[in-house]
């Protein structure tokens, strides 16, 4: 195997990894504002950022199945929040899985990555909003609302 074709692997094997720490999560945290007039972030009824609640609740979005969070405890009482299209709920059923990689991509383009990941030009998701820079960050800052101790 040519040197060449030994590296080639190599950095194919390692970008993934490299697309995992592309995001600073600090920085995120600053960049939330663009987030939080549709989106809160609230565990278990307490509210750890606030916002606004037409779109999901981001408390451990990663990992989570698109489409499937649909409201919050407040208190003793559920609350209906984020309003998902067909289109999303169809995406979660079809296996989309909210990663970082993933968060930072839909971020970026809304419209077209729910399009592509349908293979269908018409679908469409609640949110149109692009973040043209930090949608990595966020997506960082994100994830930090699924470790331990949150």
């Amino acid at each position: 195997m040519s040197k060449i074709a030994a590296t080639t692997i190599l950095l194919v094997l390692l970008s993934p990894l490299q697309a995992i720490a592309a995001g600073d999560p600090a920085k995120g945290g600053k960049l939330y504002n663009r987030c939080s007039s549709c989106h809160a972030i609230i565990k278990d009824g307490e509210i750890l950022v606030k916002g606004g609640i037409t779109g999901p609740n981001l408390y451990g979005v990663v990992g989570r199945v698109a489409g499937t969070e649909y409201d919050y405890l407040n208190g003793s009482e559920r609350l209906p929040i984020g309003m998902f299209t067909d289109d999303m709920i169809r995406a979660g059923q079809e296996g989309l899985v909210w990663t970082e990689e993933n968060i930072a991509a839909y971020s970026q383009d809304p419209i077209s990555f729910i399009q592509e990941y349908l293979d269908d030009d018409t679908a469409r998701p609640n949110m149109s909003v692009k973040l043209r820079k930090g949608a990595e960050d966020i997506a960082a800052y994100l994830a930090t609302f699924n470790a331990p101790g949150y």
